[in-house]
C-alpha cells in the first residue's frame, strides 16, 4: 500500500472512531433543557454584561442615563397629569405615586422592546456558533434589570427627600418583582420569536409599548377606572403589578382581584412565551 492510501486509510479510520453529536431543539412542551441552560450558565452572565456595556459604550453620561430617564418621565408626568390635569394620587406625594409605577414600568417596556428585538440583531451570530438561543432574549432583559436595580436607588434618594418611610407591606416587593419578570419573558420571547418571521413586527413594538402604557396606571390610581372594568383592566398584567408596585412601597389598599387575575395572565403569558420560542426555534437558521 502506498503512503497516501496509508495516510488515507489512517484519516478514515479516525473519522469512523470520532462520535456523532446531534443538536435539536426541545419540540413543543418540551421544556427548558435545564441541563444546557445551567451548563452554559455563565455564557448568560458574560452576554448580560456585554450587553450592558454596549447600551452605554461611548455615551457622554454613560451609566447616568438609567437614572436620568426616570428621572425625566417623573418631572414630567409630574407637571401635565399632577398640577395640570389635577389626577389623584390617592393622598402621596404625585411624584412618589408615579415613580412606584414608572419602576416597574420601564423594566416591563424596555425589556420587551430590547428583547423582542434582539434575535434580528444578533443574527450573525446565531449562525455561526452554537449555544443556547433562549439566552439572546433573556441576556437582554438582563439588562434592563441592570438598570431596574440603578433606577431603584434613585427611587431610595426620592423617598428620603419627601421623608416617607416604606410600609412594611414592602417585604412583598420580591414576588411582585418576580411576575413582572415572568410577563416581561413570556412577551419579550413571543415578540422576538415572532419578529424573526415577521420583519415589519419592529415597526409595530414601540406603538404596542406606548399603547400598554396608556392602558397601564402609570400615571394614574386604578381607583379611578370604574370597578365593574376592574377585570378588564386586569387583563393586562401590568395593571395589577404596578398597583401592586405602589400598596408595597406606600402602603395604599391592595387590589387583590386586579393582582391576582394579572398574576395569573403573567404566568399563561411566560408558558406561551416559552412554547412559540421553543417552536419556531427549530427554523432560527433557515429565516434568520
Amino acid at each position: 500500500m502506498t503512503s497516501a492510501g496509508s495516510a488515507a486509510a489512517l484519516v478514515a479510520a479516525r473519522e469512523t472512531e470520532l462520535p456523532e453529536l446531534l443538536i435539536e431543539s426541545p419540540r413543543g412542551w418540551g421544556g427548558l433543557g435545564w441541563s444546557e441552560l445551567i451548563r452554559y450558565r455563565e455564557l448568560l452572565y458574560f452576554m448580560v454584561w456585554r450587553d450592558f456595556k454596549i447600551r452605554y459604550k461611548q455615551t457622554i453620561l454613560g451609566v447616568a442615563w438609567a437614572v436620568i430617564q426616570p428621572m425625566f418621565s417623573v418631572v414630567v408626568f409630574t407637571i401635565i397629569f399632577g398640577r395640570l390635569a389635577g389626577l389623584s394620587s390617592e393622598g402621596f406625594p404625585f411624584a412618589l405615586f408615579v415613580f412606584a409605577g414608572l419602576l416597574p414600568w420601564n423594566f416591563f417596556s424596555s425589556g420587551v422592546s430590547t428583547a423582542g428585538l434582539s434575535l434580528v440583531n444578533q443574527q450573525n451570530l446565531l449562525t455561526k456558533v452554537y449555544f443556547p438561543r433562549l439566552f439572546v432574549p433573556v441576556s437582554a432583559i438582563g439588562t434592563c434589570l441592570v438598570d431596574f436595580a440603578i433606577a431603584s436607588v434613585l427611587f431610595v434618594a426620592l423617598l428620603v427627600w419627601y421623608r416617607t418611610v416604606p410600609s412594611w407591606q414592602i417585604v412583598f416587593l420580591p414576588a411582585l418583582l418576580f411576575f413582572v419578570i415572568l410577563a416581561t419573558l413570556g412577551l419579550g420571547l413571543l415578540l422576538s420569536a415572532l419578529t424573526v418571521t415577521f420583519r415589519d413586527l419592529r415597526f409595530a413594538v414601540p406603538f404596542m409599548m406606548q399603547a400598554m402604557m396608556y392602558l397601564s396606571p402609570v400615571v394614574y390610581a386604578v381607583s379611578i377606572v370604574p370597578a365593574e372594568w376592574h377585570w378588564v383592566l386586569a387583563l393586562n398584567p401590568m395593571a395589577g403589578l404596578i398597583d401592586g408596585f405602589r400598596s408595597a412601597i406606600l402602603g395604599k389598599a391592595w387590589n387583590f382581584t386586579t393582582l391576582g387575575v394579572s398574576c395569573c395572565i403573567s404566568v399563561l403569558l411566560f408558558m406561551f412565551g416559552i412554547y412559540k420560542f421553543r417552536k419556531t426555534e427549530q427554523k432560527f437558521a433557515d429565516v434568520i
